[in-house]
């Protein structure tokens, strides 16, 4: 396994559409998805698009750590292909980072619930509902395959701050 790049913001595969995958059970489609697990990892982060590390293809890994979800562990996964599709209109603000844009974050509102489905390395169907930070994960990571970054769904870029600077936001919307 390899670490890969990270691209970061202003490089133009984070802007383009990824293409669908069309053999989820290629050697070449595996190893990308275990260096981008690793990449993942290292980085530290808790979601990875293929266009995030150079790879114009619809894959995402991405993990959900307990703690950042009030228990619901998701363990790393590999998504194919993915679809997701909101469930309600409820949408919740929340904080967002991105392997691609270091040492920023941003609040943004995304759906809290949503079903997401896609293959996995062998071809099987994945269908899962999620909400809370799940669903943010997955829209964040999808979002990559189409092009988007979380600053181009941000409503108030007066809510983009770096890192260590966001508890000042966070103070002031909560006052």
């Amino acid at each position: 396994m390899a670490l890969l790049k990270i691209a970061r913001m202003g490089h133009p595969v984070l802007r383009t559409p990824a293409e669908p995958v069309r053999d989820p059970t290629d050697h070449a489609i595996r190893r990308l998805a275990a260096d981008m697990i690793e990449t993942m990892h290292d980085a530290p982060g808790v979601g990875l698009a293929a266009p995030q590390v150079h790879r114009g293809l619809r894959i995402v890994v991405f993990r959900v750590p307990a703690d950042r979800s009030g228990g619901e562990a998701v363990a790393d996964t590999v998504l194919i292909n993915p679809v997701v599709e909101p469930l309600g209109e409820e949408l919740v603000a929340g904080w967002e980072g991105c392997l691609s844009i270091p040492g920023l974050r941003g609040i943004v509102p995304r759906h809290r619930r949503i079903r997401y489905r896609g293959v996995d390395l062998s071809g099987n169907p994945i269908e899962r509902e999620a909400e809370g930070f799940h669903a943010r994960v997955l829209q964040h990571e999808v979002d990559h395959l189409d092009g988007i970054l979380y600053i181009d769904r941000m409503p108030d870029l007066r809510l983009l701050a770096f890192n260590e600077e966001s508890e000042h936001i966070t103070a002031a919307l909560s006052a």
